[in-house]
């Protein structure tokens, strides 16, 4: 099937209060057109030196999402166009961000990551870290950033059971959340193999590639 079936696969078995990321990483830029082409406006990197050769080449009406673990030093190249940054995990990268997004004027809303899976390689901060890190005073004096929501990856397992438990870990943090920022409106999580337990559990963004764009290529 083509990415515009592919897409349209997808996109019929989503409720309509759910958005769709793209995960376009490693994809040439001629198989983002065909997406874009066939109405995809949102997609997902991981690699920001990627991202910005694709902003640079495409439409500029594509929202640009980061959805892989974001280093501070690279924080820079993205902040003059990023729409929405996934994975931040700490004070000081919230803090980074908030500088780079000063300098261009804007405000840059976020997610922040919470750690769901069994897995010790997946970033993310705990439940306690979370409330510390909303309640402290240096986060309040960030005025350039926009914390949209959560997001968290499920442990990478074929038990069903587990997923759907660490999903509605991420959707009970969130509900406590929303009593401290009640504007949030995000909670990500369901990746091509586990989104329709995600949206099940309450997920409002699903990040999708391999069952867009078929298998990446590693090199």
């Amino acid at each position: 099937m083509s990415i515009k079936q592919n897409l349209q696969q997808i996109k019929d078995t989503l409720p309509s209060n759910v958005t769709l990321v793209a995960v376009s990483k490693t994809k040439p830029v001629t198989d983002l057109q065909e997406a874009y082409n066939a109405g995809q406006r949102i997609f997902g990197e991981n690699k920001i030196q990627e991202m910005v050769q694709k902003w640079e080449t495409l439409p500029k009406d594509i929202e640009w999402h980061m959805i892989g673990h974001v280093q501070r030093n690279k924080v820079k190249y993205m902040a003059e166009f990023i729409s929405l940054i996934h994975g931040v995990d700490s004070l000081k990268l919230l803090t980074e961000i908030n500088k780079q997004a000063a300098k261009h004027n804007r405000i840059i809303s976020c997610l922040l990551q919470i750690h769901i899976a069994t897995e010790e390689t997946k970033f993310g901060l705990n439940e306690e870290e979370l409330i510390t890190l909303l309640t402290s005073e240096d986060f309040k004096n960030l005025k350039n950033i926009e914390i949209k929501g959560l997001m968290g990856m499920a442990t990478f397992t074929s038990n069903k059971n587990q997923i759907k438990k660490e999903f509605s870990s991420l959707k009970s943090i969130y509900n406590n959340t929303k009593e401290t920022i009640p504007s949030i409106s995000i909670i990500s999580m369901g990746m091509s193999g586990d989104y329709q337990i995600a949206v099940e559990e309450g997920s409002t963004m699903v990040r999708i590639g391999s069952s867009i764009f078929g298998v990446r290529n590693y090199k």
